[in-house]
């Protein structure tokens, strides 16, 4: 097997941390990266209205710090079911978010439409 080179060694590390993956702590990387995933049943005939919503939610969130990606997911057998996934570099960006005013201010609409209260969850990378 061929040696890295130290240069693409070097790029790859700094590639990892400006993704969130990694992060240099105490002279070691380390994986620090959190995903959120976010469980919504939305009310029959309100599934519309709610895409609308989570667009605006997305908008505001890509500047967000700590904000890496995010997709949605709706459920084939029930499509009134949506899975929201975020990746953040960290817990605590994460959580800045989550405490938002202008975050706070779409949720509370978001919640209006929900057929049960919305379920969030924090994984980390295994």
């Amino acid at each position: 097997m061929d040696a890295v080179s130290p240069a693409l060694l070097k790029f790859f590390l700094k590639y990892l941390k400006r993704i969130g993956k990694m992060v240099k702590k105490k002279g070691r990387w380390t994986v620090m990266a959190v995903r959120i995933v976010i469980d919504r049943k939305v009310k029959k005939g309100k599934e519309v209205e709610f895409a609308k919503m989570l667009r605006e939610l997305r908008t505001k969130v890509v500047p967000s710090k700590g904000y890496i990606s995010g997709e949605t997911l709706r459920s084939l057998n029930d499509h009134s079911n949506f899975i929201v996934i975020t990746t953040w570099q960290s817990v605590g960006d994460w959580k800045e978010w989550e405490k938002n005013p202008e975050r706070k201010k779409v949720q509370a609409k978001i919640e209006k439409l929900m057929a049960r209260p919305t379920k969030t969850k924090i994984y980390v990378y295994a």
